[in-house]
């Protein structure tokens, strides 16, 4: 990894385009870009990239985001969302499909002049018009995907809360406009070693301003081929392939959702292709059970 000073004082890092399996020649090459101390831009490519609204909630999305966000069991979210149902403040829950049908998206700009109007979200705006991705019949079965019904959330614990602000966040998301974001890649030359880095930053922000982290953009120079640039630091890791990590609740809803992906048998990964195991409504008391029966245990979220 090499370093160079971006832009408000910020520190820019980019990292070799090749990794070495040797100690001896990746020494020999760091010690040489160590003693250049400036690096040269060969390329400064500028593209265009639009990320599209995240569709609605079906049940095992939102266990698989409650987990991964908050920590919850997916029993635990199915039974808050049961009892948000209950209490007339979301649709039906144990539901598979992530779409609504064209007549109730007829409702959708009214429900969202709700959300906005909940203290949570009264710093945020979307457009007038809701953008149409989550709305399509044919792909809704038995029950459309979550929403919220406009029903006041009055008196909620905090748990619950998280569920029904997150239901109504991804409203937000799902009908505001597409992100559209501007992705440079630079690449310099040091010592015959090539090194990249990525700089993103926001065209129109779309629908990530609901939940805005600007953690995740990178903001580079203006900087052109030919450009010198001075290194400030140059660094070195050792790195070891990694084994595949435990399952956590949310990986696990995952994998049993497209469960077969894995199998030889032609025809048994045919059969398996459309299932997977359990439905939403049964796939937190699965794994309930197994935990019950003690084959398997949490180990913090593992």
């Amino acid at each position: 990894h090499i370093a160079t000073d971006g832009c408000d004082g910020e520190v820019v890092k980019f990292s070799s385009s090749e990794k070495w399996k040797e100690k001896e020649p990746a020494m020999e090459l760091y010690n040489k870009v160590k003693a250049a101390g400036c690096a040269t831009v060969t390329k400064a490519e500028r593209k265009e990239k639009t990320e599209d609204t995240p569709l609605l909630y079906d049940l095992t999305t939102l266990q698989k985001e409650a987990n991964a966000k908050h920590g919850f069991t997916a029993e635990q979210t199915l039974e808050i969302a049961q009892k948000l149902y209950e209490k007339k403040l979301i649709t039906y829950p144990r539901t598979g499909s992530r779409y609504i049908p064209e007549d109730v998206f007829v409702g959708i700009p009214k429900l969202l002049i709700f959300i906005l109007n909940l203290p949570e979200w009264e710093d945020v705006s979307i457009p007038e018009i809701p953008t149409c991705r989550s709305v399509d019949g044919g792909k809704v079965t038995d029950h459309h995907a979550l929403l919220i019904t406009g029903e006041k959330p009055l008196f909620l614990s905090k748990e619950d809360s998280i569920i029904y602000q997150m239901i109504a966040g991804r409203m937000l998301e799902a009908f505001s406009e597409p992100c559209v974001k501007d992705i440079t890649t630079v690449t310099v030359q040091c010592a015959g070693v090539e090194f990249t880095t990525k700089g993103s930053v926001f065209k129109n922000a779309g629908w990530r301003t609901i939940y805005l982290d600007t953690k995740e953009l990178v903001f580079l120079p203006g900087w052109q081929e030919g450009d010198t640039l001075t290194l400030k630091a140059a660094s070195i890791t050792e790195g070891k392939t990694k084994p595949k990590p435990l399952h956590t609740e949310a990986t696990l809803l995952s994998a049993m959702e497209t469960a077969g992906k894995e199998i030889e048998d032609d025809a048994l990964r045919q059969a398996m292709k459309d299932c997977g195991i359990g439905t939403p409504a049964t796939r937190a008391s699965i794994i309930e059970t197994l935990f019950k029966r003690g084959y398997m245990e949490r180990c913090k979220k593992s």
